[in-house]
């Protein structure tokens, strides 16, 4: 008799899919690392989903493999279509299996998101994003695909797979078939619903006919488009009970195209936000139904699944934060869980950019076999100066690891620049962060000292330095920047200055924009409420309109103020920002009215505003407060007087490189440092 879990009964109590029990309600949704696209690359996949397998994670959900060429994301990107790709696979799911887990592959068919010019689609109809226009498959062609589907899904049971997930979402191959934005037939396979469902239909009743009733069969269902010519709702049903009737054994929710203009993971969502759309479908089907995105914490899976919204949850980006984050939540120490921030930074943006993915508050993703915290042989007394992000990391590991550490701080608090960060609306998944290093501190024996500014003297009796100190603020070359209305990012985000009802920021990086975003709310931050989200961003949740998109409903709170935010480089503002975020940051600031510059040259600061220059044209911006957002130096102050003791300096974080405040580059560089010390 299985015992309820006092902490989380409902997120840890088991799942009987009939032929098989799942040991909790938490699947690791699938994530692609690029650790899929080479065979060299399979021992360290092995060990990145036994991790999380060891870490309690119940069902598991791979990167996607596609089932041909012509569905690769690009060319030579993870496939399995041949038995002699069998065998890099068993190492996966024998890793799994040891740490007793279940594993699922994704087949997952690009279509029209295929970036190679082999791409093939239900009609002719080019991605926004992409360069590459799809060839219409014809009749034939299609059977061909179905069949690369089920020939896919018998390889991963040959391969040691406990089952498969069929992607049928976030605007791929089967999504394309199934939505009239990308389906122009005029034959069996296009115009009613019937028509459009037949190809998933096919592919999961005949996989189901192949692998047999012992295997487990995930189907991706897309509920909510959020796309202009997306499905209706009662389409999205038809699809759901038409699915459940050709095999699956759970119907896993999925949320948005990639091309959609709404976002649906980055840290602005709310937590759960869609998860409405997973209970409607719960109620319309007898197989398990799985809700996803933005969930990155315990009780709200809790809550999620005792509601009856779902009787799973998907959690992909919090598991590369934390591969224990189930174990922990299951001993009530959810204290303990490095959270995902849904930042983006170094996973999703890694993908698209075909870098390895990692996370910018755990760089050990997908690195498990390289970034190793092995116990010291040798424990030294080191000296961490500046608990920002890169001295937190560093601190915690090298306690861990066995070392003694001590902290030192001349603010009052842990957190550095993300104590600007966590008040940013949309960033106040920043705080967990925070909450988490602050226990680990406690945990790994750092012995913090805040409120202390130290000189390199009071170093002299450690055995190595570790300036983490970050950086100071680059002021710029103007006439008049010490006018009384010239305030520094620092003032506005950390002191707290009263700023002014019309203002001119200097500077259009990642701290310009934030600074931006700052100052145009005003009340409680859309990421803490799900219904102001939805009127900011246009979405009907109801899916009352085609793709769940209603422009009429999109209702942007007023602007705080009125925001001119400008820079130097004469190119588009925010060009820099992250590949898969930036987009957000940028409509945020245009449906807040902030009028965004380039091509700016700084002539003075008076009483009269602003005076820049733009096309050769002279404009004074008459404004309240000038805000400084113009880049940062490296502060090294103490490392000439340690190195004079003759002590060991490293630098880490912004204090070695000041770029942009790079929370995700001063994380791995000290947790790397920490590693080796």
């Amino acid at each position: 008799m299985t015992t309820q879990n006092p902490h989380y009964p409902n997120l840890l109590a088991p799942l009987d899919l009939g032929h098989t029990t799942l040991k909790n309600r938490v699947l690791m949704g699938s994530m692609h690392t690029g650790l899929e696209d080479k065979a060299k690359d399979f021992d360290k996949l092995a060990a990145y989903f036994a991790e999380r397998a060891r870490g309690g994670v119940a069902l598991m959900v791979t990167g996607g493999f596609s089932p041909n060429m012509e569905g690769w994301f690009y060319p030579f990107a993870s496939k399995l279509s041949a038995k002699r790709e069998v065998a890099r696979h068993r190492k996966v799911t024998e890793a799994v299996h040891a740490e007793d887990g279940k594993i699922c592959m994704q087949i997952l068919h690009a279509g029209r998101y295929s970036y190679h010019p082999l791409s093939v689609s239900a009609s002719g109809v080019k991605s926004p994003i992409n360069p590459f226009k799809p060839r219409e498959l014809s009749e034939w062609g299609i059977w061909r695909q179905i069949k690369a589907f089920v020939r896919a899904a018998k390889l991963a049971k040959e391969a040691g797979y406990d089952g498969v997930e069929v992607m049928g979402s976030e605007g791929y191959f089967i999504n394309q078939f199934t939505c009239p934005r990308t389906n122009q037939r005029e034959d069996r396979w296009g115009g009613s619903i019937e028509n459009r469902c037949r190809l998933p239909v096919e592919i999961v009743s005949r996989i189901r006919k192949e692998v047999g009733e012992d295997f487990i069969i995930v189907y991706r269902l897309s509920m909510l488009d959020l796309v202009e010519g997306g499905n209706t709702w009662d389409e999205v049903v038809y699809q759901g009970k038409a699915i459940e009737a050709a095999g699956a054994s759970l119907i896993n929710t999925g949320i948005g195209w990639h091309e959609a203009r709404v976002p649906t993971i980055v840290t602005s969502v709310p937590r759960a936000a869609f998860a409405k759309v997973s209970a409607r479908m719960k109620k319309e089907l007898k197989i398990p139904v799985v809700t996803t995105n933005r969930i990155n914490d315990p009780q709200v899976g809790e809550d999620l699944i005792a509601g009856g919204s779902c009787d799973m949850v998907s959690m992909a980006r919090p598991l590369l934060a934390d591969p224990f984050f189930v174990t922990k939540a299951a001993a009530g120490k959810a204290d303990e869980i490095n959270t995902c921030i849904a930042c983006n930074q170094a996973c999703l943006d890694h993908t698209f950019q075909m870098k390895r993915a990692s996370c910018l508050v755990n760089p050990r993703a997908c690195h498990e076999t390289e970034l190793v915290f092995a116990p010291v042989t040798q424990k030294k007394n080191l000296a961490v100066v500046g608990a920002g992000p890169a001295g937190l990391a560093f601190a915690t590991e090298a306690a861990r690891r066995g070392h003694q550490v001590t902290l030192f701080d001349s603010a009052p608090e842990i957190g550095g620049q993300f104590n600007m960060a966590k008040r940013i609306p949309g960033k106040e998944e920043f705080h967990q962060t925070l909450r988490y290093f602050s226990k680990q501190i406690e945990l790994t024996g750092v012995k913090l000292e805040l409120n202390r500014r130290v000189e390199a003297v009071d170093l002299k009796d450690f055995d190595e330095v570790i300036l983490a100190t970050g950086i100071a603020p680059r002021t710029p070359q103007i006439p008049g920047i010490d006018h009384p209305k010239v305030l520094s990012y620092i003032d506005v985000l950390l002191k707290g200055a009263a700023v002014g009802d019309t203002v001119a920021v200097i500077g259009a990086g990642g701290i310009g924009f934030d600074v931006s975003e700052f100052l145009v709310h005003e009340g409680e931050s859309p990421a803490l409420n799900t219904e102001a989200w939805f009127k900011e961003w246009g979405v009907d949740i109801e899916v009352k309109q085609r793709g769940g998109l209603d422009p009429q409903a999109k209702q942007p709170h007023p602007p705080a103020r009125k925001v001119y935010l400008m820079q130097r480089k004469d190119e588009a503002l925010g060009k820099n920002l992250g590949k898969t975020s930036g987009w957000v940051h940028r409509a945020t600031l245009k449906d807040k009215k902030v009028t965004m510059v380039g091509g700016v040259s700084y002539d003075k600061i008076d009483d009269a505003g602003l005076h820049i220059t733009v096309n050769q044209e002279p404009r004074v911006i008459d404004c309240d407060n000038v805000i400084i957002c113009a880049g940062q130096e490296p502060l090294r102050e103490l490392q000439a007087g340690v190195e004079a003791l003759g002590k060991p300096v490293h630098l880490v974080g912004g204090a070695d490189v000041a770029s942009e405040l790079d929370a995700k580059r001063a994380i791995k560089q000290a947790s790397e440092l920490a590693a080796k010390i």
